[in-house]
C-alpha cells in the first residue's frame, strides 16, 4: 500500500522551477521530460522511478510507476471537450485525480475554480513536474521566467487561455496529494471540511488496468459531491494491460451506485473517448 502524503508548497517559487526546462503544451508550460530523466536522480527521485522507467524504457511499472512523468494523449482530448462542451469551472471545487503533469487542474484553476487538488500516485511526479507547472502556468513568478520571447511581446498570441490568475493567492487554492487512491481518499476526507467534496473529479488514461477500478470507484463515490460531475478519458481499449472505456461502463453498471453517458468519441489513431459520470 502507497501511503498518502501531502505535498507542502514551498515558500520560495523560484526554487520550484530552479533546473527547469519548460516546452509549451497546448498554450500551457509544461516541465520536459527529457531533461527531468537527465537532472532527476538521488533525493529528488527518492522513489527511483525516472531511473526505473527509463532502465526498463517502460511508461508503467504496476505499484511502481503509474506513468505520471508522460503526458497521455486523452488529457489533450479532455482539454478540448472543456472548450467545445463550455465546461463551467468558475467556483468549483476540482480534484485533478491521477494528474501527472496537473494540466487539466490548471486549465480548471485559469478557469476560476475556487479549490484545485491534485492527486498522483508517485510523489516524485508531484515535486518534480506538477507543482512546477502549476507555478509556471499560475503564478507572476512562473510567468517571470517565462522565455524572453513571451516577454517582450506586448500582446499575447490569441490561441492562449486566460490569462492565469497572477496574484499570490492562486497557490492558496491548491493543494497537492500523492498516494494510493483508497490511502489519499480517506486523507482529504479526514482533512476537508465536513461536507466538502468536489463538484468536478477529472480524470484521464486511469482506467487501463481492471485490477485498479475497485479502488477508483470508491473513490469517485467518497469523493464527488451529490450533484457532482466526473470528466473521464479513456482509450476504448488498453492492449498488453486489457483495461478500456466499455470494461469500465460494465464495472459501473454493476455498482448500480453513478449513471454514465458517452459524450465524445474520438476516432483519429486509437478510439478514445470521453465519459461523464454522475450519481443515479
Amino acid at each position: 500500500v502507497k501511503a498518502a502524503k501531502e505535498h507542502s508548497i514551498p515558500e520560495d517559487l523560484n526554487k520550484v522551477l530552479e533546473n527547469k526546462v519548460m516546452e509549451t503544451v497546448l498554450d500551457l508550460s509544461s516541465v520536459k521530460l527529457s531533461v527531468v530523466e537527465v537532472t532527476c536522480s538521488g533525493d529528488t527521485d527518492s522513489e527511483g522511478i525516472v531511473s526505473k522507467s527509463v532502465s526498463s524504457h517502460s511508461d508503467l511499472i504496476p505499484g511502481v510507476y503509474e506513468g505520471g512523468l508522460k503526458i497521455w494523449e486523452c488529457t489533450f482530448d479532455l482539454m478540448d471537450y472543456f472548450s467545445e462542451a463550455e465546461i463551467e469551472f468558475t467556483n468549483k471545487t476540482v480534484l485533478d485525480l491521477g494528474c501527472g503533469a496537473g494540466l487539466l487542474g490548471i486549465v480548471a484553476l485559469r478557469g476560476g475554480a475556487a479549490r484545485v487538488h491534485f492527486q498522483d500516485y508517485n510523489s516524485t511526479v508531484i515535486d518534480e513536474i506538477t507543482l512546477p507547472n502549476v507555478v509556471a502556468n499560475c503564478t507572476s513568478e512562473g510567468r517571470r521566467m517565462g522565455s524572453g520571447k513571451d516577454r517582450k511581446s506586448s500582446s499575447p498570441p490569441s490561441k492562449r487561455p486566460r490569462k492565469a490568475d497572477s496574484s499570490p493567492d492562486v497557490l492558496n487554492r491548491c493543494r497537492f496529494f500523492s498516494g494510493e487512491w483508497s490511502q489519499v481518499s480517506q486523507l482529504l476526507l479526514n482533512s476537508n471540511k465536513p461536507g466538502s467534496k468536489y463538484d468536478v473529479i477529472l480524470t484521464s488514461e486511469t482506467i487501463y488496468n481492471p485490477e485498479y477500478y475497485s479502488a477508483l470507484h470508491d473513490t469517485l463515490s467518497q469523493l464527488l459531491a451529490r450533484n457532482g460531475r466526473v470528466y473521464l478519458a479513456s482509450k476504448v481499449h488498453y492492449f498488453g494491460v486489457g483495461g478500456g472505456i466499455y470494461l469500465f461502463e460494465k464495472f459501473i453498471e454493476e455498482k448500480n451506485v453513478f449513471r454514465t453517458s458517452m459524450v465524445k468519441t474520438i476516432d483519429q489513431g486509437l478510439q478514445r473517448c470521453i465519459m461523464e459520470i454522475a450519481f443515479k
